[in-house]
């Protein structure tokens, strides 16, 4: 049971960024502990910046820095059940070609949609299923229906180096994904009290809402651009995970940002 959550600003937000990154962070720390990560892209890049490391969140979350032009935010918590998490290319966010994305789930046939392509497993003993995804992605340009493709429970989003302006976000089924809409933009976690913590250390005042299984959306500088449905494989989870896999993250992971947050 992994942990996601990110944003797309609208322009000219003045929200801090790095705190805004702490914030969501600390609130999914509890989800996992195998590995930690973000990414961030800035009006005008095409590929995003990618920061991660086989640590807990409590471990990254002083450290994290994002540009004030940020315009694009992924932060993911793992809990790993493919792809160990000594090899770098398993943990989030995950790499596959133009695509980079965050998962929570597991991806049943990612051995198989992975055989159609050859850039995919590019980084030597790579295994993570997540790859699927944002091959998937990648190689339908973020076309819902090819998202039916996929076996298992997901929960994920991705930026694609071809469309700056853009940032997806799709829930498939088996997991939680959670949406907060407000002036300065449009935030997502996969709890909502994710998404209360920000509220709270970044001043701000959300819609919040659950995204409906099958559901894929393009983000574009704080509002929906476009919203497209699909219909995910049944996935039965014969034993399924808690969502709680670090404990004690939270609490240490909220003492540490209330430390840090301007008083």
């Amino acid at each position: 049971m992994c942990g996601i959550a990110g944003f797309s600003l609208s322009p000219g937000s003045d929200v801090d960024r790095t705190l805004a990154a702490q914030s969501l962070l600390a609130a999914i720390a509890e989800r996992g502990a195998d590995a930690v990560g973000y990414a961030y892209r800035s009006p005008g890049d095409g590929y995003p910046t990618v920061v991660k490391q086989r640590t807990p969140a409590s471990l990254l979350l002083e450290r994290i820095s994002v540009p004030p032009a940020a315009g694009q935010l992924l932060v993911h918590v793992r809990d790993y059940t493919k792809g160990h998490p000594s090899i770098a290319a398993n943990n989030h966010p995950v790499r596959h070609g133009p695509v980079v994305g965050i998962h929570n789930g597991i991806i049943t046939n990612d051995d198989e949609l992975l055989e159609l392509h050859d850039c995919a497993r590019a980084e030597p003993h790579m295994t993570v299923d997540s790859e699927a995804i944002f091959a998937v992605a990648a190689h339908s340009h973020s076309n819902a229906g090819a998202l039916e493709q996929l076996e298992g429970a997901m929960a994920a989003a991705w930026l694609d180096e071809r469309e700056p302006e853009l940032l997806h976000l799709a829930r498939g089924t088996g997991r939680p994904l959670w949406l907060g809409q407000g002036r300065d933009g449009l935030f997502f976690a996969s709890t909502k009290l994710a998404l209360e913590v920000l509220e709270h250390y970044c001043a701000l005042s959300l819609r919040k809402r659950q995204v409906r299984e099958g559901t894929l959306r393009a983000l574009c500088e704080g509002k929906i651009r476009a919203q497209a449905r699909f219909k995910p494989k049944t996935y039965f989870e014969a034993d399924p995970l808690p969502a709680v896999r670090a404990p004690g993250e939270l609490e240490n992971c909220l003492a540490r940002l209330a430390a840090l947050a301007p008083a």
